[in-house]
């Protein structure tokens, strides 16, 4: 596979077809878990490892595998993948594992996953399909951390609290505090004041392809005016 077609790859995942801003999948713990960074960094790194693991295997025994059967057997890799992050988290980050709970072992359910096991990594060689599951899993992860640190400044008046669950004492010392003394703003930690940044971001994103388009257009608009 070529390097355009990587780019192209790699552009799907991270802006035209992000699961969270154009495929709106993934929505529960993206919407459940993103009050702060940490905790959108977490659950996006697993989402993403789940993605390049499961869309692995699943092009490796693309070819062993019934068409009448390949569903479940794509589920039951995924479940096995999302069972030995799920372990490894709570053996090295138990307390940030404690925090995301159930939302770990809820990204079986995460329709991107299969989604794109079944279009994209039962079609192609491993390689472009790791490399598919490494781009969607960034594109969403991104959403998570914006819509984490969005939330985390409105609700908590902080950014970066808790990195400590990951890092280390040492990463304590990363908290910014924005506001002194903040009392917080509770819409914005609960699932509705994720709804809105999410739809905020949507929107943003369709602003941006809009001006893109107008952008592109422009220079065939202005010669076909020139040549009238």
């Amino acid at each position: 596979m070529s390097k355009q077609n990587y780019r192209h790859i790699f552009n799907e995942g991270m802006w035209n077809n992000n699961p969270a801003l154009v495929q709106i999948l993934g929505l529960c713990p993206l919407l459940a878990v993103t009050n702060t960074v940490v905790n959108a960094l977490g659950l996006g790194l697993a989402t993403t490892i789940t993605l390049m693991a499961s869309n692995g295997i699943v092009s490796l025994i693309r070819n062993q595998v019934r068409p009448e059967v390949r569903i479940p057997v794509f589920v039951m890799i995924i479940a096995a993948v999302v069972t030995a992050i799920e372990m490894a988290m709570n053996a090295w980050f138990h307390d940030l594992y404690l925090i995301l709970g159930i939302f770990i072992p809820l990204i079986v359910t995460n329709c991107t996953i299969i989604a794109r096991a079944e279009a994209f990594a039962s079609r192609n060689r491993v390689a472009p399909s790791v490399f598919d599951g490494l781009a969607m899993g960034l594109g969403f992860t991104a959403v998570l951390l914006v819509l984490g640190a969005v939330r985390e400044a409105i609700g908590f008046g902080t950014l970066f609290a808790q990195f400590d669950l990951m890092f280390g004492e040492a990463a304590r010392a990363m908290k910014i505090v924005l506001v002194e003394h903040y009392r917080g703003y509770l819409l914005a930690i609960l699932p509705p004041g994720a709804f809105l940044g999410l739809g905020f971001l949507i929107a943003l994103k369709n602003v941006i392809d809009r001006k893109r388009e107008e952008r592109a257009k422009l220079p065939a608009t202005l010669a076909e005016q020139a040549s009238h």
